[in-house]
């Protein structure tokens, strides 16, 4: 089955249209304010759907909580740890934004999703963990984009794959964030990435976007705020912001 590219649920022929076009110019992004604001067991106790929200999700371990981290320019925001499975709720942040030239200010939600994989929990708690995420994935209105993130240092991994495949099941928009990338050589890290891309070329029509990151060195980060950016500025009129 060949699988399409996902729209957006508010611009539907615009995400499908430029999803793979170069991203136009716009003033950096400045993360003015980014403070944690509630951890939900169920998306019906998330906060109102009143503003763009972006939900990050990856394999435990993938490195979530320092991206996050690195994106918002606040090492203590998300917590990090060497334990997998720590995020167990959906965890809502705030974050304020604003251009170089200072002249808008947007609020959008930042979405800390609970990590698929080999966390070390029993099954009946696994399985609850994937309902919430499923629930919260296909029926939170304003959810705007999914950042997937994938280990740079490993070769594709059937999880991912079929993650991936899942969200196309679903037409959830997302994107591919390729972590730690300072870990392995640029070459190395390259071969993943296309391999990654070459088996999604089997069964999509269509690629999503993705971004090479490193949450020590910050790359990506510019990137990927450019693309939330111009994503706000496209769904404004649908939105209350």
């Amino acid at each position: 089955m060949q699988l399409p590219f996902l729209s957006s649920p508010f611009n539907p022929e615009y995400r499908t249209r430029n999803q793979l076009r170069p991203l136009p110019y716009l003033a950096p992004m400045i993360i003015k304010t980014a403070q944690y604001l509630i951890s939900s067991p169920d998306y019906t106790k998330c906060p109102a759907p009143d503003r763009p929200e972006y939900a990050f999700i990856g394999r435990s371990n993938v490195g979530k909580s320092s991206l996050i981290n690195m994106l918002c320019d606040n090492q203590k925001l998300a917590k990090t740890s060497g334990s997998p499975g720590k995020t167990q709720l959906i965890n809502h942040f705030i974050i304020e934004s604003t251009v170089a030239s200072g002249k808008s200010a947007d609020k959008w939600y930042l979405v800390d999703l609970p990590g698929y994989g080999f966390a070390k929990v029993s099954q009946s708690q696994r399985r609850q963990w994937e309902q919430m995420i499923e629930n919260y994935l296909r029926k939170r209105e304003n959810l705007i984009n999914v950042f997937v993130l994938l280990d740079g240092r490993h070769e594709p991994q059937k999880i991912d794959l079929e993650f991936v495949d899942q969200l196309g099941a679903w037409n959830i928009p997302f994107c591919l964030v390729f972590t730690k990338a300072d870990k392995e050589s640029q070459r190395e890290v390259g071969k993943n990435v296309r391999s990654f891309l070459d088996a999604m070329r089997k069964t999509w029509q269509f690629l999503p976007r993705h971004f090479v990151t490193s949450a020590v060195k910050k790359l990506g980060r510019d990137k990927m705020l450019q693309f939330i950016e111009e994503t706000n500025a496209e769904v404004k009129d649908n939105l209350k912001m």
